[in-house]
C-alpha cells in the first residue's frame, strides 16, 4: 500500500516448509520446536540467504533498484535484520527490528557488532519486559550506534514481546501502530 515491493521469508526452510509451522510462543512444545529451527541457522547461511533474496528481489520487475531495501525483523527476526544489513551493505539503507531478541550479548558474533559494517539508519523498538530483564541491552546499541555514526532511534515501548503482532497474548494496537508510523517515516527518509 505504501508504494514498497516486499519479501516475507520463511527463515525457516532448511526445517520446516512455512506451512508446516505453527508459532504459538505461550505453548512451551511449540517454542522449543521454533527455538530449535533458530539453532539449526548458522550465521554463514542467514548472510547467504540475505544476498539471495536481495538479488532475487531485484530480479522482480516492480522492484526499483535504484532505491535502497530494507530489513525488518519481529522476534529472533530482529537480529536476522541486523545480520542482512552487513551482509547486503550496499542495498539495504533501512532496519527495524521489533520486540528483538539477542541484539546484543557477549559472543563475538553479537548483531550489535555488526553495525559498523552496515549503510542503514535504524528503529530499534524494544519491549518493556526485555528491557526490564536487560535494561542495559538498549544503553549498548545506542553507544554502538553513536560510535559507528548510524541514523538510529532505540525506544522502550509500552508492549511485551509480541505486543505488534495481532492475536497475540500481548498485542498492543496503540503502540503497534506507532512502531508501525516510526517505520513507515524511517522508510521515506531512508529508502531513497
Amino acid at each position: 500500500a505504501q508504494g514498497y515491493t516486499v519479501l516475507v521469508v520463511n527463515p525457516f526452510y532448511r526445517s520446516a516448509k512455512a506451512s508446516a509451522i505453527k508459532g504459538d510462543f505461550s505453548d512451551p512444545a511449540a517454542r522449543q520446536t521454533l527455538m530449535g529451527y533458530r539453532q539449526a541457522m548458522t550465521d554463514a547461511g542467514v548472510d547467504s540467504d540475505a544476498k539471495a533474496y536481495l538479488a532475487f528481489l531485484d530480479q522482480q520487475p516492480q522492484t526499483d533498484k535504484k532505491k535502497r531495501a530494507a530489513a525488518q525483523g519481529y522476534c529472533m527476526g530482529g537480529p536476522l535484520s541486523f545480520r542482512t544489513a552487513a551482509a547486503v551493505a550496499n542495498r539495504i539503507g533501512a532496519v527495524g527490528s521489533f520486540h528483538g531478541g539477542g541484539l546484543t550479548t557477549d559472543q563475538p558474533s553479537s548483531p550489535h557488532l555488526l553495525i559498523p559494517k552496515t549503510n542503514s539508519a535504524y528503529l530499534v523498538a524494544v519491549a518493556k519486559n526485555h528491557d526490564a530483564r536487560d535494561p542495559k541491552s538498549k544503553d549498548i546499541l545506542k553507544e554502538a550506534f553513536t560510535a559507528a555514526k548510524k541514523t538510529a532511534t532505540v525506544e522502550v515501548y509500552a508492549g511485551d514481546h509480541g505486543w505488534c503482532v495481532p492475536g497475540s497474548q500481548a498485542y498492543n494496537e496503540p503502540e503497534a501502530e506507532r512502531a508501525w508510523a516510526e517505520l513507515s517515516k524511517m522508510y521515506k527518509a531512508s529508502l531513497v
